[in-house]
């Protein structure tokens, strides 16, 4: 890409290509929050966001992006797919207050052959026409090339061939040419990042004035690698999608392909890299597909040191960063603590809390979450407070909350109950109520102690998981991970861990509650 920064623009197809990944589908309002985040916080300078003629909700949540964006003067980023069918998709899109149609043609002989039975002239005479008609109707055009890599593999002849007919019509021909751009996918996933470069530089060769746009699929766990070289290769814009969502494998995710173009290729674009990982996680809540801990930039564990040498080496100097420094992402470093953290991990987390201990207090407390560590059981800062109070056995020893009896119970046709006796602070109290289920009527009564005993506002539960281990024992152990979001509004998450499941999570309420007193 040579030591000029060059400009590359973004498309996030999240809210099209993204909803063809299997058991996703938006609601209209969620699709709208989606298309505000990305056009708004992330700036991406356009977005795909739905199919034409597919159905009357999808019509309704384009007209509510497109007032969105008209509102904030970004109605052109929109886009939308449509078909070469006379006037079907223009109309639709023109219904729905879109501007911009993304016409999906056939991008292989194959394709127009064996699929639309028809010749290719036969099929470029339609292209004309409805790229003509969307002209008088003063919409714009991108040109899909669908199944364009095994077009230039297998019948590089009927690339050109449909080309030439389109470039007349292309803006950098014709003042006020309809089509601005020419979108060229990977439909099948089937290139290499050498066949990107060979196929993208025989385009740039025959028409290197026109905008070419690269849209990548990941079976081959290359779509990050394609994208970038196409950007090497000339491609003035490239296709994303939040987390990777896609048919089959997905498409290339925003935050990789973002990175990468920045730090290894030096190339600039209109993205705010502090708000991805809001993206993520609301496209992640809307969509239910997880996202994985390890997946780069957005992952849970991406920027968690776990080895013990590595925390020592980021004391003497940050051995142990790259470009990648979580704060870019509004993030921050941990130093994960279990068998293999060491006392380096331990004594960053302990600083962090405000901590000091001699070195052979925080060796006793290293060889507890070293044990903890081979009972498979997983540690974060939040419980480092309550394990060194145990090991140490100092003036916190003794809880501050203390369950000392509770009764729930479970009868068909009738709401769970819980009686619930709790100490807190030395003064025992009683609590009783129902609840949608036997955790949820121990919680309430809970509540109702802090409200109506202690006037204290009870912190509420944000997110509840449970984990079990694998091999379908019935005796296995079952760990629940409770997030609670504190009245200073900062989350809290504490586990617990026992071979029932509402015991463990009654143990990983009591440990917050703890946690709060000390």
């Amino acid at each position: 890409m040579g030591t000029e920064p060059r400009f590359i623009e973004i498309m996030d197809s999240t809210l099209r290509d993204g909803e063809q990944t299997s058991g996703v589908s938006f609601l209209p309002h969620e699709k709208l929050m989606i298309a505000r985040m990305l056009l708004r916080d992330l700036n991406v300078d356009r977005i795909e966001v739905a199919s034409a003629r597919v159905s009357e909700g999808e019509k309704e949540a384009v007209k509510m992006i497109c007032r969105y964006a008209h509102q904030i003067g970004r109605l052109d980023s929109v886009e939308v797919l449509g078909f070469v069918d006379g006037h079907q998709s223009v109309d639709w899109l023109l219904e729905a207050g879109a501007r911009t149609l993304n016409l999906l043609t056939k991008g292989s002989r194959r394709h127009c052959v064996e699929q639309l039975k028809k010749t290719p002239e036969e099929h470029i005479a339609d292209i004309l026409a409805t790229v003509d008609y969307a002209r008088q109707q003063g919409v714009s055009v991108n040109v899909y090339l669908e199944d364009w890599s095994n077009g230039m593999k297998d019948s590089p002849d009927y690339v050109y061939q449909l080309m030439e007919a389109l470039v007349p019509l292309s803006s950098a021909r014709m003042q006020g040419g309809p089509i601005r751009r020419f979108m060229l996918p990977d439909t099948l996933g089937i290139m290499n990042p050498l066949q990107v470069v060979e196929y993208f530089r025989k385009m740039q060769k025959h028409y290197s004035d026109l905008h070419f746009d690269f849209h990548a699929h990941n079976d081959y766990d290359l779509a990050v690698s394609n994208s970038l070289a196409a950007a090497l290769s000339g491609a003035r814009g490239l296709h994303v999608t939040v987390n990777g969502l896609g048919e089959r494998c997905g498409n290339a995710p925003l935050s990789s392909v973002q990175v990468i173009l920045k730090d290894q290729f030096n190339a600039l674009t209109s993205i705010h890299e502090d708000r991805m990982m809001e993206v993520s996680r609301l496209v992640e809540s809307y969509s239910g597909i997880a996202i994985a801990p390890n997946q780069p930039i957005i992952g849970d564990n991406v920027f968690t040191q776990v080895a013990g040498v590595h925390a020592d080496g980021d004391q003497k100097g940050n051995l142990y960063h790259n470009l990648l420094v979580p704060e870019r992402f509004g993030r921050r470093r941990e130093y994960a603590m279990g068998k293999n953290s060491g006392r380096a991990n331990i004594a960053r987390n302990l600083e962090e809390l405000g901590l000091e201990l001699t070195p052979e207090q925080t060796q006793r407390v290293t060889r507890r979450i070293t044990e903890l560590g081979d009972r498979k059981e997983v540690v974060t800062q939040d419980d480092l407070p309550y394990i060194v109070s145990d090991v140490l056995k100092h003036d916190v020893t003794e809880d501050k909350v203390k369950l000392v009896s509770y009764q729930v119970s479970l009868a068909y046709g009738l709401k769970p109950l819980a009686n619930v006796k709790v100490e807190i602070n030395g003064q025992q109290y009683e609590g009783h109520s129902s609840g949608d289920g036997q955790y949820d009527a121990f919680v309430k009564a809970l509540r109702k102690i802090y409200r109506e005993y202690l006037d204290r506002t009870f912190p509420l539960l944000q997110n509840y998981a449970v984990t079990i281990p694998p091999g379908g024992r019935t005796d296995a152990l079952v760990q629940t991970v409770i997030t609670w979001q504190m009245p200073d509004g900062k989350p809290l998450r504490t586990r617990g861990l026992d071979a029932d499941q509402t015991e463990a999570a009654i143990k990983a309420t009591i440990k917050m509650l703890n946690i709060i007193e000390q």
